[in-house]
């Protein structure tokens, strides 16, 4: 087992397609840490995650997964990475114990003992065929394959879009138990904002393939704010000092990355803490300056 300080590094990737170009992503997922992958559809989510899976090809720059080239050490890797996509990935007439058995061939740490422990968990018929399962059945049938053969990093695709906020509060409770020991991580992709502020150390935002911000969910929420002004206040106000400005009849929201610097600039403003799905709204207005 190789010994490695982050589970991905990420180095200047750029992949060039018609009309979308990922341009120069770095980034890196700290060992034992859930990192959220922040972006609207279309923003390179996908490519990236497709990239690292060596399923397309790129056209510059490195990734390491596990501490290991994930071109050069591509089956080594694969062996010790789980990764649930947002459609499920299995023929719809496979059964739970036909997966297993399927997954025992795959992989030499599958954990039969453990799978069927967390179908039973989910509420999984083991000898039901797929294509009766709804989407959430499904969903937690990809996780448990996933988290049945050892893992060391788990990386997710938009997983719990589309499921309701019990089931998705049930799969988040898992991630954090597949946490616990410390040597595992997780990268997880979701436009769904509020999951990763329940449940990520660290945020990467991208945007029309670029990554806008990217390091601990403390360190971003912390050092972001929300100032509300007049449209007095509101033409006083550096442009240094706004990502972007929401702009309404009665005044202005402007989001600003310095919140300890504004508060001084600015005494007497309110400025608010702020979430991460406000961050991604302002961010991605931020070419406009001004939007309503």
């Amino acid at each position: 087992m190789t010994d490695y300080e982050n589970a991905i590094e990420i180095n200047e990737l750029t992949k060039k397609y018609d009309g979308f170009t990922l341009d120069n992503v770095s980034f890196n997922v700290p060992k034992g840490s859930i990192m959220g992958f922040i972006g609207q559809n279309g923003a390179g989510k996908t490519t990236t995650i497709r990239a690292l899976l060596n399923i397309i090809k790129t056209d510059g720059g490195s990734i390491k997964l596990l501490g290991l080239d994930h071109i050069k050490n591509e089956y080594d890797v694969k062996e010790r990475i789980a990764v649930v996509f947002d459609e499920l990935p299995f023929h719809d007439s496979f059964t739970g114990v036909a997966l297993s058995k399927m997954f025992s061939g795959l992989y030499g740490a599958w954990d039969e003992k453990r799978f069927f422990g967390l179908c039973d968990r989910f509420g999984l018929p083991v000898k039901k065929k797929l294509k009766k399962f709804s989407k959430g059945m499904k969903m937690k049938m990809q996780i448990a394959t996933a988290l049945s053969h050892n893992a060391e990093l788990l990386i997710m695709d938009e997983a719990t879009t589309g499921l309701d906020p019990v089931v998705r509060n049930e799969i988040l409770d898992i991630f954090r138990e597949y946490l616990m020991d410390g040597d595992r991580s997780i990268l997880m992709s979701s436009h769904i904002t509020s999951d990763l502020e329940k449940i990520a150390d660290c945020v990467t935002f991208i945007d029309k393939g670029k990554i806008l911000l990217t390091g601990y969910k403390d360190d971003v929420l912390d050092t972001h704010g929300l100032m509300k002004c007049t449209k007095a206040e509101y033409k006083e106000i550096d442009p240094a000092d706004m990502i972007s400005a929401r702009v309404n009849d009665f005044g202005a929201d402007i989001m600003t990355a310095d919140r300890e610097g504004a508060a001084k600039r600015y005494y007497g403003l309110a400025i608010e803490k702020t979430t991460l799905e406000e961050i991604m709204l302002f961010y991605v207005n931020r070419e406009k300056k001004e939007w309503s």
